[in-house]
């Protein structure tokens, strides 16, 4: 079988829906695991992508068949999410209650979550909140307590996370121009200048494919990115002490948003988290060092 065969079968096996929420349509793919007798199965992996990311973000990690559901969801303001998106009501709080309407009306009753950077803030707040429904979190890249501060104090913060800071100026100065900014980011996104602006994202820049760089590119929405930069910025953390279930929290050796501070910091604050720095590898090890992101997350399910 070719690689394009390969590539359209597994695509096959997506049922793709749309699900209303407060936040607008959400897209979701829905992976049926080997052995599920229903459409609905046991606690499925769900995997919630970052500010500049789709569903598509996690391909790398899908390459085998799984055990469990899979469930790989366009958060509202991205990816096929985007029409009707209501970023006026985007907050922590109101894309939980998304996520887990979502999960609701596909019929689980608990969940093993999986987010990077953003979503990875998200997988742990839901943990935080729905205790008793999440089984596990994998935070690869989690974009915690470093970026609220750089968020709420971006001058302050330029020094210790410049990557960030730069990124949301830009982000909140094209999003300040409506639909012409994205416009921007799109005629820019399909230009090979794309390269070197995303290579601080990137252990190894040029060993990422075009189709990686183009992707992120598209996903790159100034309004979604802005909206989700507000939300953080004066979240309480104080909340994950009440996480039960057991967390992997991941930074890449070179990750740009991910400090080892942050790994420490949720080290004392998470009750049951095991802190990993990933070699080779900036902020999308998931992209970078996939296989070693599998077995950490099957030694986790493994538990």
């Amino acid at each position: 079988m070719s690689v394009r065969q390969e590539s359209a079968t597994w695509v096959a096996t997506l049922r793709r829906h749309t699900i209303p929420t407060e936040l607008g349509p959400c897209t979701v793919r829905v992976q049926q695991g080997i052995g599920s007798g229903a459409p609905a199965s046991g606690t499925p992996e769900v995997y919630l992508h970052g500010a500049a990311g789709s569903w598509a973000t996690f391909r790398p990690l899908l390459s085998e068949a799984s055990h469990h559901d899979r469930v790989l969801i366009d958060l509202p303001g991205w990816g096929e999410s985007t029409k009707g998106a209501r970023l006026e009501h985007f907050g922590i709080e109101t894309m939980t209650r998304a996520v887990t309407d979502v999960l609701n009306l596909l019929n689980y009753p608990r969940w093993n979550l999986v987010g990077h950077s953003m979503g990875g803030f998200l997988a742990l707040h839901i943990a935080a909140t729905w205790p008793e429904r999440t089984a596990s979190v994998a935070a690869i890249s989690p974009t915690t307590f470093g970026v609220s501060e750089a968020a709420r104090e971006p001058l302050r913060s330029l020094s210790r996370f410049p990557a960030f800071v730069g990124m949301m100026l830009l982000m909140r100065s094209l999003a300040a121009l409506g639909p012409a900014g994205l416009a921007m980011v799109r005629a820019v996104g399909a230009t090979p200048v794309m390269g070197p602006l995303m290579s601080p994202f990137f252990a190894d820049p040029p060993g990422m494919s075009a189709g990686v760089i183009r992707g992120l590119g598209h996903n790159a929405r100034p309004a979604s990115f802005s909206a989700a930069a507000r939300a953080v910025a004066h979240y309480d953390f104080n909340q994950w002490r009440g996480i039960r279930c057991p967390v992997l929290a991941t930074r890449g050796e070179t990750d740009v948003f991910t400090s080892p501070s942050d790994l420490d910091r949720l080290a004392a604050t998470v009750p049951q988290v095991q802190t990993v720095t990933i070699q080779h590898c900036g902020h999308f090890a998931h992209v970078e060092q996939p296989e070693q992101v599998q077995r950490l997350l099957e030694d986790m399910w493994s538990l």
